[in-house]
């Protein structure tokens, strides 16, 4: 699967934890906590089918500070990327779709 190969050819991951990972007939729902060098935390939750990709990359503090959340849930209307965004601390900016290798490169360049 492309998400763990992605954590286990990154030099920023310290470990992952599988959580949940169900296939189905054309699809997938995975749920990962991985651990970081700097002791910070990456939660991963995708679902994709032939029709739909949900995903959530939510980067945070071990005191459960968020640093960053890349999703496409459907609550930020007003976001020109809708339904794609960003939440950095208070603010929630446009964002297109993001793989876990994308994300894993801004972390880095982060830590």
């Amino acid at each position: 699967m492309e998400i763990i190969k992605c954590l286990e050819k990154s030099s920023a991951v310290k470990n992952f934890n599988v959580l949940v990972l169900e296939y189905f007939e054309g699809g997938f729902y995975i749920k990962i906590k991985a651990t970081l060098n700097n002791n910070t935390e990456l939660y991963i939750r995708e679902y994709s089918d032939v029709h739909v990709r949900n995903y959530s990359y939510h980067w945070q503090e071990p005191n459960q500070k968020l640093l960053i959340r890349c999703d496409n849930s459907t609550h930020h209307k007003h976001i020109e990327t809708f339904p794609h965004h960003i939440h950095q601390g208070n603010n929630v900016l446009p964002s297109y779709q993001i793989s876990c290798e994308e994300i894993l490169k801004v972390i880095e360049g982060k830590i």
